[in-house]
C-alpha cells in the first residue's frame, strides 16, 4: 500500500481490447500503478469459475485455452453492438464485461492508493462512433467510476511522449492494438499539443494478425474450422499465438496434439508476410488519409511513435520504416504510453500546478451529417455538416429546406462517415421536428454542437418563426431505457467477484491448468505434480509455505515458456 496522501483521486485508464493499464500523476510525474498480482498489465479478459465467481485479468486469460465456454476476450471489439457473450450460464454486454475491466482495476488502484477513487480520464480508438462513446461511458458508470474526460487513445499517448521529450515537431502516432488501429498527425509546440488529423479502423489489430495464422494453419492441414470443437479451436489461437511472437527469417514449427494426433506446421517471416499482406495493406489507407487531411507529405513528419503491443511485431515495424524512410522510434513502452497520457490528461483536468499549462486540442476523426435528398430523382444523400478532424469542441451550421409546401414535419435523421449516400454510412440517431403550416416552403438551420468528449448535439431552428428544437443525443446506450440500465446495474452488483487478496493463487492454478492442457508426456505428468503440490500448500493455510511454492511454481512454469 502506497502512502497517497498527495496523489489525486483521478485516475488515467487505457482500456484496451488486449490489455488494460492504469496510471496518475504523482510528485510531478506520471506513475503506473500494479495489479494485485504486482504487473502494470492486466489483460481485458473475463471469466466465470465454476463457484460462479468472477475472474479479471491474468487468471482469466489462462482459462481461455483451458475453459473456452467460460472465458471470453477482445469484447471491445463489440462496443456500441447489441452482441452478447455467453459465460456458462450467464450473458453479458460488452460494456457490461468492460465494467468488469473497469471495477477491478478500480479496486486494485484503491488498495495500492489507500482510498477510494471515484473519477477518471478513460482512453478509446479515436475512431469510436457516438455510440460507442456512450457506451464506454456506461460502463464506467456500472463500474461506479465518474468519467471527467474520453481522450483518444493516440492522442493521449501523443501526450505522453510530448511530456516526455519536450520537444517542437510534428509526429505521427502509429496505435495498433490488439483490436483497433488509429494513426494521429500532431504537432508539438509546448505547451500546445495540437492534433491536425486522425484515421482508423475499427477492427484492425493483433487479433487479426493471429486469426490469419490460424485460418492459414488449418488451411494447410486440410481442416474446417467447424470440425474442432470450441476447445480445440481455442488451444490451437493459444499456441499461435505464441508461435506468432516468435517468427524470424528462420523457419520456426509448431506442433499442435489434437484427438490423440500431432499435427506440424512450419513458417518463416516471409511466409507469414504472405499470410499477412492484405492486412498489411488495410493498414495503409488509414496512414495515407491522415496525411492527406493534414495537408503533410511523409517527408514533413518529425518522428513516429508506435503505441499498441502488435507494433512490437517486426513486420509491422518494417513495413512502418519503408512507408515513411525512417525507423520509429521504439524507446518508450508502446503497452503502457497511452495510460500515461490519459494520466496527463487527468492531472490537467485536477488543475495540478505542475502540467496547468498544458494545452491540448484533439480533432473530430469522422464526418457527421444528416441525411437530405438530393437531385431530380430524389435520392437520399449524406449532408456533412461537420466534417473529419475539425477541431473540437466545435459548433457548425447549416441550412435547409422542406421537400414541398405542404409538408407537415421533417424528420431529421444524423449520420457519421464519408460515403455520399446514407445507406453506406452509420446511423446514429432521429428526431421530428413539426413544420408550421404556411403554404411554403420552410428553411431551417440545424446545427451541430460537439464537445471534448466526441459527443454529439443537435438544434435545429425553424427560420419562420425562430421557434428551437434542441434534441441531445442520447447519453444512454441505444436500446437501454432506464429499466434496462437498472437491470445492468443488479446483475454486475450480484456477481461473486473473486477475491482480490487470493487471486494470485487462482492466477497461479489457471496457469497451471492451461501448462497442462498445452504439455504432453512427462512434461503434462511433473506439471499435474506441481497443480497437485499446489492444491495441498493451499489447503495447509500457511501464507508464508503458499507464498514460497507461488515463486517456485510460477519460475518454473516461466522456464518452460507456459
Amino acid at each position: 500500500m502506497q502512502d497517497a496522501t498527495n496523489s489525486p483521486a483521478l485516475l488515467g485508464i487505457d482500456l484496451g481490447t488486449t490489455h488494460s493499464v492504469m496510471a496518475l500523476w504523482h510528485e510531478g510525474k506520471t506513475r503506473l500503478i500494479p495489479n494485485a498480482l504486482g504487473d502494470v498489465l492486466t489483460p481485458s479478459v473475463i471469466s466465470l469459475d465454476e463457484d460462479g465467481s468472477i475472474l479479471v485479468g491474468k487468471a482469466a486469460r489462462a482459462r481461455l485455452a483451458t475453459h473456452p465456454q467460460r472465458s471470453v476476450a477482445a469484447f471491445k471489439r463489440f462496443m456500441g453492438s447489441d452482441k452478447r457473450f455467453a459465460l456458462g450460464d450467464q450473458s453479458f454486454s460488452p460494456e457490461e464485461l468492460s465494467a468488469l475491466v473497469l471495477g477491478a482495476l478500480k479496486a486494485d488502484a484503491e488498495a495500492w492508493l489507500g482510498h477510494p477513487v471515484h473519477e477518471a480520464v478513460i482512453s478509446v480508438p479515436a475512431y469510436f462512433s457516438d455510440e460507442q462513446r456512450k457506451r464506454t461511458l456506461f460502463a464506467a458508470e456500472l463500474a461506479g467510476l465518474s468519467v471527467t474526460r474520453l481522450i483518444n487513445e493516440p492522442t493521449a499517448a501523443a501526450m505522453a511522449y510530448g511530456l516526455h521529450e519536450q520537444k517542437f515537431e510534428r509526429s505521427l502516432i502509429f496505435d495498433l492494438g490488439g483490436g483497433t488501429f488509429d494513426v494521429t498527425v500532431l504537432e508539438y509546440a509546448l505547451p500546445l499539443i495540437e492534433v491536425h488529423a486522425s484515421a482508423g479502423d475499427n477492427f484492425l489489430g493483433g487479433e487479426d494478425f493471429t486469426e490469419a495464422l490460424f485460418k492459414a494453419c488449418l488451411r494447410d492441414w486440410q481442416l474446417l474450422p467447424a470440425t474442432l470443437d470450441v476447445q480445440a479451436q481455442a488451444n490451437l489461437r493459444d499456441s499461435l499465438e505464441g508461435f506468432k511472437c516468435k517468427l524470424s527469417s528462420e523457419v520456426q514449427t509448431l506442433s499442435w496434439n489434437h484427438a490423440g494426433v500431432t499435427r506440424e506446421w512450419q513458417l518463416d517471416e516471409p511466409g507469414a508476410l504472405k499470410i499477412w499482406e492484405p492486412l498489411l495493406n488495410r493498414l495503409r489507407t488509414p496512414i495515407e488519409q491522415a496525411l492527406r487531411d493534414s495537408r503533410l507529405r511523409p517527408q514533413d513528419l518529425d518522428n513516429l511513435v508506435l503505441v499498441g503491443g502488435a507494433t512490437r511485431m517486426p513486420a509491422v515495424q518494417r513495413m512502418v520504416a519503408a512507408l515513411f524512410g525512417r525507423l520509429p522510434y521504439r524507446h518508450l513502452d508502446p503497452d503502457t504510453l497511452v495510460a500515461l497520457g490519459a494520466a496527463a490528461q487527468a492531472a490537467c483536468k485536477a488543475r495540478d500546478h505542475a502540467i496547468e499549462e498544458l494545452i491540448l486540442t484533439d480533432v473530430c476523426p469522422y464526418t457527421l451529417g444528416v441525411s437530405s435528398l438530393r437531385g431530380e430523382d430524389d435520392c437520399v444523400a449524406f449532408s456533412p455538416i461537420i466534417e473529419r478532424n475539425t477541431v473540437i469542441p466545435v459548433s457548425r451550421v447549416q441550412r435547409f429546406y422542406s421537400s414541398h409546401a405542404q409538408q407537415a414535419l421533417i424528420r431529421v435523421a444524423i449520420y457519421q462517415g464519408e460515403r455520399p449516400w446514407v445507406q453506406d454510412n452509420i446511423f446514429i440517431d432521429a428526431f421530428e421536428v413539426p413544420l408550421p403550416q404556411t403554404g411554403e416552403i420552410q428553411a431551417l438551420d440545424i446545427r451541430f454542437s460537439y464537445d471534448i468528449n466526441g459527443l454529439l448535439e443537435v438544434d435545429v431552428t425553424l427560420q419562420h418563426n425562430g421557434e428551437r428544437h434542441s434534441h441531445s443525443i442520447d447519453h444512454t446506450p441505444t436500446g437501454l431505457g432506464e429499466e434496462a440500465r437498472k437491470a445492468s446495474h443488479q446483475r454486475l452488483n450480484a456477481l461473486k467477484i473473486h477475491p482480490r487478496d487470493t487471486l494470485p493463487n487462482r492466477t497461479l492454478i489457471a496457469r497451471l491448468e492451461r501448462a497442462w492442457a498445452k504439455s504432453l508426456g512427462d512434461d503434462r505428468e511433473r506439471i499435474g505434480d506441481w497443480l497437485a503440490t499446489f492444491n495441498q500448500v493451499l489447503a495447509s493455510q500457511q501464507s508464508t509455505e503458499i507464498a514460497a511454492c507461488q515463486q517456485q511454481l510460477n519460475g518454473a512454469l516461466d522456464q518452460l515458456q507456459l
